[in-house]
């Protein structure tokens, strides 16, 4: 059993310490994650790789909501579901006329425009993976894996313990079927 593993056992059992050891285990390469995450971005972003992971962290060990899983996998796909959410919640907010509704940012320091990520895209792309999921979740947690989580392929099908080759099918589908759905 892996350290990560352990200490998720320990949380799911109400160990109130077992949550300060779990995030110097998974830190790394949650910020790895989110900072390929970040990278895919348009420039702008007020929310950053730093922010999205320490967001994320809170979210899934809050000792309030009691949250269980059964393993690392279990836990990065909790892990890109809190970034979907939190991307998806700041893309809300930035459409928000108190925050701008929608208006380009303008960098004091420079001057210059920002190209600000368009929140009706990443809007649309939810919704459209809402009724993807109606279809089919699996392929769904996929998208969710790849897109909001950064994770690769390999790291995609472990985490989903499928094979490679079934989550290379499910990207590609995934990725024809939101085309679809996001050109109409």
């Amino acid at each position: 059993m892996s350290d990560v593993t352990r200490i998720l056992s320990q949380i799911n059992h109400g160990d109130p310490s077992a949550a300060e050891q779990l995030l110097p285990l998974v830190y790394a390469e949650l910020r790895k994650l989110a900072a390929a995450k970040m990278a895919q971005e348009k420039p702008g972003q007020t929310l950053d790789a730093t922010a999205l992971v320490h967001e994320a962290y809170v979210r899934l060990v809050d000792v309030e909501k009691a949250q269980h899983w059964d393993n690392r996998g279990h836990f990065f796909m909790a892990a890109a579901e809190a970034m979907r959410r939190i991307l998806i919640e700041t893309a809300r907010r930035k459409q928000r006329i108190r925050h701008g509704g929608g208006q380009p940012r303008v960098h004091l320091a420079c001057l210059d425009v920002a190209d600000d990520l368009a929140a009706g895209d990443i809007l649309a792309l939810d919704e459209a993976l809402e009724r993807l999921a109606v279809e089919d979740a699996s392929v769904t947690q996929v998208v969710k894996l790849r897109y909001f989580a950064g994770l690769t392929i390999e790291q995609t099908a472990a985490a989903m313990r499928i094979s490679v080759r079934t989550a290379n099918r499910h990207w590609a589908y995934a990725k024809a079927w939101l085309f679809r759905e996001l050109t109409r």
